[in-house]
C-alpha cells in the first residue's frame, strides 16, 4: 500500500512539473508576414551613346554694334547630332537651323535663319545630360532692303533629359556673334533660348 502511494505521489509530482512545459509548447505560431512586390519602375538607359534627330522652338534677342539694329521674337527649327558616353563624360556633334523672321527696327530689315554647326561636351549624371556647345554659324538676313548672308561664332549651355531610351527633353541658350556682317560694317549679336525634344537611335 506504501508503495503504491508512493508511486501516485511520484507521478503526481512528475505531472505537476510537466505541466508548465506543456503549457510552453502550446504558444500560438507566428504568422508569416505578407510580401507584397511593388510595381516595377521604368528607368531609362544612361548611356548617351547614338545618333538623334529633333526640334526645337523658343525665342531670340538681337542687337547690333553700332547700336540702332535689333529686335527679339519667336524662333524655330530642327536638329540632328551624334553623341558618344565615354562614362563620366560625352561628347558629340550636332547640326541645327533655326528659321526666324525678327524685326530689327529698321524698315525691312530682319533676321531671317540661322544654321549652327555644333561641338558638345558634358557631364553623364546618369539620366540627365549637363554640356557646353560652341562652333560656326551661319545666318541669313535683309539689310538695307538687300538680303545678306555671314558666318560667325557661338558659344552656350543646356541640358537634356532622358524621358525613355528613345525620347529626350531639354533646353539651350546660345549667344552668337557675327563681326561686320557682309561686309556692311554693323556687327550683329544674337541671344537664343529654346526648349528642345529629339528622338535617339
Amino acid at each position: 500500500m506504501k508503495n503504491s502511494l508512493k508511486r501516485l505521489s511520484l507521478a503526481a509530482i512528475a505531472t505537476g512539473f510537466a505541466m508548465p512545459a506543456l503549457a510552453g509548447g502550446m504558444t500560438q505560431p507566428v504568422p508569416e508576414p505578407m510580401i507584397i512586390e511593388a510595381a516595377p519602375v521604368y528607368v531609362p538607359s544612361a548611356d548617351w551613346s547614338g545618333g538623334y534627330i529633333g526640334a526645337q522652338l523658343g525665342y531670340g534677342d538681337i542687337s547690333s554694334d553700332p547700336a540702332g539694329l535689333g529686335g527679339n521674337g519667336v524662333i524655330g527649327g530642327v536638329h540632328a547630332g551624334y553623341l558618344y558616353d565615354f562614362g563620366q563624360f560625352v561628347a558629340g556633334a550636332e547640326l541645327d537651323y533655326d528659321k526666324t523672321n525678327i524685326d530689327l527696327n529698321a524698315a525691312g530689315d530682319q533676321l531671317d535663319d540661322v544654321a549652327r554647326l555644333k561641338l558638345l561636351g558634358g557631364v553623364d549624371l546618369g539620366n540627365t545630360l549637363v554640356y557646353l556647345t560652341g562652333g560656326a554659324a551661319h545666318a541669313n538676313a535683309t539689310l538695307g532692303g538687300v538680303s545678306r548672308s555671314d558666318s560667325g561664332y557661338f558659344a552656350g549651355f543646356g541640358a537634356t533629359y532622358a524621358l525613355s531610351d528613345q525620347w529626350t527633353v531639354g533646353g539651350e541658350v546660345l549667344g552668337h556673334r557675327f563681326n561686320n556682317f557682309d561686309a556692311t560694317g554693323i556687327d550683329l549679336k544674337a541671344t537664343t533660348v529654346t526648349a528642345r525634344v529629339a528622338y535617339r537611335f
